[in-house]
């Protein structure tokens, strides 16, 4: 069995992640697991934490703000705005929390301004 090869693409930055064994995430229906060979699917990402585990047994975690995400012949393809990645959970839990969380109330914010 390969692995899935994960891209991320922000605004301001690309990554290719290899061996990623599994990838968890978060959409409108619920939560969702992603393994090699798994068929075709494209769906929306929700504000919050997704998690990808490497073959090295590593736990990964992704923050954003939510993203387009589509999986086809073991490539996973996340594209967002913004992203924040990294192994440690309550790092980047805090992360989200502060530093997203302050970015989303001020888009909203400046959403509210132009509909009035």
């Amino acid at each position: 069995m390969t692995g899935i090869t994960l891209h991320l693409h922000s605004a301001v930055r690309s990554e290719r992640i290899d061996d990623v064994v599994s990838f968890v995430g978060t959409d409108a229906s619920g939560s969702f697991g992603i393994q090699p060979g798994r068929a075709r699917i494209m769906t929306l990402l929700d504000y919050g934490l997704s998690r990808f585990r490497t073959a090295d047994g590593a736990w990964h975690y992704l923050a954003c703000p939510g993203a387009v995400l589509r999986f086809a012949d073991d490539q996973l393809t996340l594209s967002t705005r913004r992203y924040l990645c990294d192994r440690d959970y309550e790092r980047i839990s805090a992360l989200l929390g502060g530093q997203l969380a302050d970015e989303e109330v001020a888009l909203r914010s400046v959403r509210d301004n132009l509909q009035r």
